[in-house]
């Protein structure tokens, strides 16, 4: 067990890079529309949206090398897309090359979000499943954090300080890629591909190899199904998984938690704090976050993940029902920011905590990459489109419209939680296939 402990810590790194990569531009923010003298529109879209463009693109075809090429092959793929990323944004003499190797990072973060689950859930026993995918997330709240800390510490180093910003990301890079050397492939990806002797080896070094026979046979079953013409992940066989990976990930965005740690600093000024406080407060946002996402980590095996997305769902609609009456009503002070820590702890130990975790489940083993695929370009195409509204529905319904709006689909979000999602604590993949698949 211990083994599979350190290798799904190895495969969650991918995270760490993600969190990083996704954040570490708000230090280089404003210096880079001064440098190139960009005008807003020019330098939200390409300088600053670029990246998440690129997100959008590896979700939607990275489960093509998971699925072909293996998990970790695609992992290790990955790791070199953010290594180049850093040193080529570093390095970069004008906002299109900037924004292009910007967008090879966000092809890294994007595929990282079906390889690196798949992965671990496919090597995790069953009783452990949750609280080692979720590792996952925990990497990139911590890589979050530190691409915070890294930009308050990197931002005084001269007029380039950007530069050292956007390169420090190739060191975790190196140390990723090289410990990801070490671990092995994920032995049902190997059965999938009839390397039944590589299976049966990595399955000896997890101390599994009684689950063998056991495993080929559930994996053959599963492969003649694939066998079938034209089996996708669109069959109406596969309906209720695809439903089921569409609402959660529609949900995670539709809280507005993207919106939020994009325009913190923003929000926290428009309830009326000075700027050095909204800078502070939104630090304390990554702490927040860092603590319940480790509590959701620890209870996720052993609650359930409908237990967590119930607390999560309840702490939705109280914070962001109390910012909306906070806009509303002109409450001042620090009302908005104890509302709002709230509302970032119901949702890192609610969807933050099982997202992954979930969408990584539901799909028979043939299809875990594209389904995982389909569940990541929801939620980052929603990612992408929400947080670019923000500013104009700002200026024109309010942000009391805006979150009290959130907390509806919060409501809704309670419902589906009570009537379609199913537990999946505890219950082998194989099992989950033939409970959901009708």
């Amino acid at each position: 067990m211990k083994k599979i402990v350190v290798w799904a810590l190895i495969a969650s790194l991918a995270g760490f890079l993600f969190g990083f990569d996704t954040v570490v531009i708000s230090g280089a923010d404003k210096k880079l529309q001064v440098l190139w003298n960009s005008s807003d529109a020019f330098h939200g879209t390409v300088v600053m949206g670029m990246a998440l463009w690129g997100t959008v693109l590896g979700a939607i075809f990275g489960g093509i090398p998971t699925n072909k090429i293996g998990r970790k092959n695609t992992l290790l793929w990955i790791g070199i897309l953010f290594l180049f990323s850093a040193i080529g944004s570093a390095f970069a003499n004008n906002p299109f090359v900037f924004a292009a190797f910007r967008f090879i990072g966000g092809l890294g973060v994007g595929a990282s979000t079906i390889a690196a689950p798949a992965y671990i859930s496919e090597i995790a026993p069953a009783k452990d499943r949750g609280k080692l995918v979720a590792f996952y997330q925990f990497n990139i709240v911590l890589g979050i954090l530190m691409a915070f800390l890294s930009n308050y510490l990197l931002n005084d180093v001269g007029e380039n300080s950007w530069r050292w910003m956007m390169g420090v990301q190739a060191i975790p890079s190196v140390i990723y890629l090289l410990l990801m050397i070490l671990i092995p492939e994920s032995p049902r990806w190997l059965l999938s591909k009839l390397k039944n002797d590589e299976a049966r080896k990595v399955l000896q070094l997890m101390g599994q190899e009684a689950d063998y026979e056991n495993m080929k046979k559930e994996i053959e079953i599963d492969n003649n199904n694939a066998s079938l013409a034209n089996d996708t992940i669109f069959l109406k066989k596969y309906r209720t998984p695809l439903v089921l990976a569409f609402l959660m990930a529609f949900f995670n965005q539709l809280s507005g938690i993207n919106a939020f740690l994009y325009y913190s600093s923003r929000i926290f000024q428009e309830a009326g704090l000075g700027e050095s406080t909204a800078l502070l407060s939104s630090i304390g946002i990554g702490v927040v976050n860092l603590i319940f996402t480790l509590l959701g980590v620890f209870l996720i095996d052993k609650l359930g993940r409908k237990i967590l997305m119930y607390i999560g769902s309840v702490g939705y609609i109280i914070s962001l029902s109390l910012v909306a009456m906070a806009f509303f009503f002109h409450w001042e002070g620090m009302a908005v920011p104890v509302f709002l820590f709230l509302f970032i702890a119901a949702h890192a130990i609610g969807q933050g905590a099982v997202i992954w975790v979930f969408i990584s489940e539901i799909f028979p083993n043939h299809l875990r990459a594209s389904g995982q695929s389909f569940g990541s370009t929801t939620h980052w195409v929603l990612a992408a489109i929400i947080p670019s509204l923000i500013p104009y529905l700002f200026s024109t319904v309010g942000p009391g419209v805006v979150f009290l709006f959130f907390a509806v689909m919060m409501v809704f979000q309670l419902l589906f939680v009570a009537f379609m999602m199913p537990e999946t604590k505890g219950i082998s993949l194989e099992e989950l296939s033939k409970k959901l698949i009708k």
